[in-house]
């Protein structure tokens, strides 16, 4: 226990007690500069009863959800190509790999000049022609497709690493038994891939409570608060309207949520037993 108390020290100091500040900082009011006038629950109830915050909860519900379908098909099958031992597929990997090397402001300016209605894509292909950042309508897809266009390479490198944990010999035993690609893909390697399924999406869905540097260079929250979500939401509560006891509020529901999603994710895989994806091998 002693040679974990370094950590646990490190732990306490940098995600313990800044999680009791951000606790405290929701039961006061508190502009950034003045005095802390404490003022219990009010913060909380102002942000249950505030339409702005509840759309941004509704929001981003709707792009952790979004999110993790758009993803989690597209870097299932990526990683299982890319697990491929042929040469050609290694230079694709890297391919796959690059937009993972930029950064999230990078990507952001550039999706935004390439979805300008008058100098972006639009410009030169008609058929595209389209605010995709100004439409209420549309902002919110448009930016959760950069979102997911920037972290499959991440998730796709899972898979790959999980799909050649699966040991050949199982696809080839299948192979002599007569089972095609197909069927093995879903009684072999999904199956065996469970675990990494469930890490993948843990990832994903406690990920999209932090997507803010994307949403931020992108739409800023408009139009008209269509992409304002909840990480967002927060930030414009804390520095742009000068309320740090509501914008911590939304902080500590935040990090409740994403604990919450985390222990119920593991608990439901029964990683928390330690099973043997090898069970009677």
């Amino acid at each position: 226990m002693w040679l974990a108390s370094p950590a646990l020290a490190f732990f306490g100091l940098f995600a313990v007690v800044p999680m009791l500040g951000v606790v405290y900082f929701s039961l006061v009011r508190w502009d950034g500069m003045g005095a802390m006038i404490w003022v219990g629950l009010d913060n909380w109830s102002q942000v249950f009863s505030n339409r702005t915050s509840l759309d941004a909860m509704r929001l981003t519900l709707v792009v952790m959800a979004a999110t993790w379908l758009i993803q989690t098909p597209i870097s299932l099958l990526l990683g299982v190509f890319m697990a491929g031992r042929q040469r050609y597929r290694a230079a694709m990997s890297v391919l796959y790999f690059l937009p993972l090397l930029f950064s999230a402001a990078a990507v952001g300016i550039a999706f935004k000049n390439l979805m300008d209605p008058v100098f972006g894509i639009g410009a030169s292909v008609p058929a595209l022609r389209q605010d995709w950042l100004g439409d209420p309508g549309v902002a919110l897809w448009s930016v959760m497709f950069v979102v997911s266009w920037s972290f499959i390479p991440f998730h796709s490198l899972l898979y790959q690493a999980g799909v050649r944990q699966i040991p050949v010999s199982i696809y080839e035993a299948a192979r002599v038994d007569g089972v095609g690609p197909v069927r093995q893909f879903f009684y072999i390697t999904l199956p065996q891939l469970k675990y990494t399924i469930i890490t993948s999406s843990t990832l994903m869905l406690v990920g999209a409570l932090t997507y803010f540097d994307l949403f931020f260079v992108m739409t800023q929250g408009g139009p008209a608060n269509a992409t304002r979500i909840l990480p967002l939401d927060m930030y414009l509560t804390g520095f742009r309207s000068f309320q740090m006891g509501k914008a911590s509020a939304v902080a500590v529901i935040l990090i409740a949520v994403g604990l919450t999603l985390s222990l119920g994710l593991n608990r439901l895989s029964g990683a928390h037993r330690m099973e043997s994806q090898m069970e009677g091998m």
